[in-house]
């Protein structure tokens, strides 16, 4: 059963098996020792976790901490002009993704409230309402038409926008500045000037709403006078890039999986009560946030493995929620299945906040564009559509469709 691989050189990132899959290195990987010792750019000897059960594992367990202040987190990939980690970096005030508990559990219980189940029914009219109107939009439009610039970027930025009180006019400021704060090929200078140009702005933000609060995520968050206007601006800016990021790759490369399995879309635009399922499965399908780190505080036996204390471990989403261990026929796309296990929001304390909402905006997206557009299709090769391989959040970078018809 158990095959010998060589120990990777660095996280193997080509997609080479296709554009959903994880890449094939990672998948042998996965089948021959799911949790494997890698060389990293810097000369660190960590290691990548890509089975379902120790992802799972390893993402409860609080001795895998998140904080980059504690130890040196290695990048498993090289970044132009970033010179070698060799101390600890403090997180960024309010960022509590990089925080463990207690701190971690302080900012995040402030935000509960913001995304309980009952403010997301409430807000669901509002995001059909914005997803329609988008749709209409694109109705008028001439094909064939770029779908992330014109639906999928959009519909979450306004939702998000929305929710957190930003100005929707504002929103080309931010749209620019996170995608370049993203992107992995981009110098460390360029990337440090599109994270001040964000703070900048979101520290006024923050004031502001602390001064004149209205109806909105940002001042319930300003109105707790223990959070300092730098943990507020944190929060913000965690938000803002995961409100709007992740949903607008999910509605992008979600839509181009759909398109290239006809029979799946066909059957789900017959079928709308398919739609919760399919979403999930979408999620679990495309794991658009993939790569995530951890840093061991102690040595700990994870997968008939001892990862070593000090170490930096990459893990895989999208090779967790691929494995044949835990899903039958993991890289087809099969709207039936029952994938509410996946772990494409994550799992333990950092699971995402927002996944019910993102939820609501998919739902609303994938069965506006359905509906509307039954004849919806590529407008280019499938091969020749921009993947966002030198991204930290997959998706692709456009994506053209063209439509002979559409419906009411």
């Amino acid at each position: 059963m158990s095959q010998t691989v060589a120990v990777p050189q660095g996280l193997p990132m080509e997609r080479d098996a296709g554009p959903f899959n994880p890449p094939s290195e990672i998948t042998r990987l996965r089948g021959a020792r799911p949790v494997s010792p890698m060389a990293f750019p810097d000369g660190h000897q960590g290691w990548l976790v890509t089975g379902y059960e120790a992802v799972r594992q390893l993402m409860a367990d609080t001795r895998f901490s998140s904080r980059g202040d504690i130890g040196v987190m290695h990048v498993p990939f090289e970044t132009p002009g970033m010179p070698a980690a060799t101390e600890p970096s403090p997180p960024m005030p309010g960022l509590f993704i990089a925080m463990d508990p207690p701190d971690h559990t302080r900012l995040r219980r402030k935000l509960i409230g913001a995304f309980t189940v009952k403010r997301m029914k409430q807000l669901e009219e509002q995001i059909i309402d914005i997803t329609e109107r988008q749709l209409e939009e694109l109705a008028h439009l001439t094909p064939p038409v770029d779908l992330v610039k014109a639906f999928a970027l959009p519909v979450p930025s306004l939702v998000i926008c929305e929710m957190l009180g930003v100005p929707y006019a504002d929103r080309e400021t931010f749209q620019v500045n996170s995608a370049k704060f993203l992107e992995r090929e981009v110098s460390l200078e360029d990337k440090m000037g599109a994270l001040g140009a964000l703070m900048t702005y979101l520290s006024e933000l923050v004031t502001s709403k602390r001064a004149t609060p209205s109806e909105d995520i940002l001042s319930d968050l300003a109105g707790h006078d223990d959070l300092t206007i730098e943990e507020l601006t944190g929060a913000a800016f965690l938000l803002l890039l995961a409100g709007h990021e992740t949903t607008a790759n999910m509605l992008g490369l979600g839509t181009f999986a759909l398109l290239e399995n006809p029979d799946q879309r066909a059957e789900l635009r017959a079928n709308p009560e398919l739609l919760p399922d399919a979403v999930e499965e979408l999620l679990r399908y495309l794991s658009i946030g993939d790569i995530f780190y951890r840093y061991a505080t102690e040595d700990i036996e994870l997968g008939g493995e001892t990862i070593g204390k000090g170490s930096t471990v990459v893990v895989s989403l999208l090779a967790a929620n691929h494995d044949p261990q835990r899903f039958d026929n993991p890289d087809a796309l099969d709207i039936h299945r029952k994938a509410r296990g996946h772990l494409s929001f994550g799992h333990g304390v950092h699971q995402c906040l927002g996944q019910q909402l993102a939820r609501i905006e998919m739902r609303a997206g994938f069965g506006g564009l359905l509906r509307r557009f039954p004849t919806l299709q590529l407008a280019i090769p499938a091969g020749d559509v921009k993947l966002r391989t030198d991204m930290n959040i997959y998706g692709v970078h456009e994506l053209p469709v063209t439509w002979t018809e559409t419906a009411p």
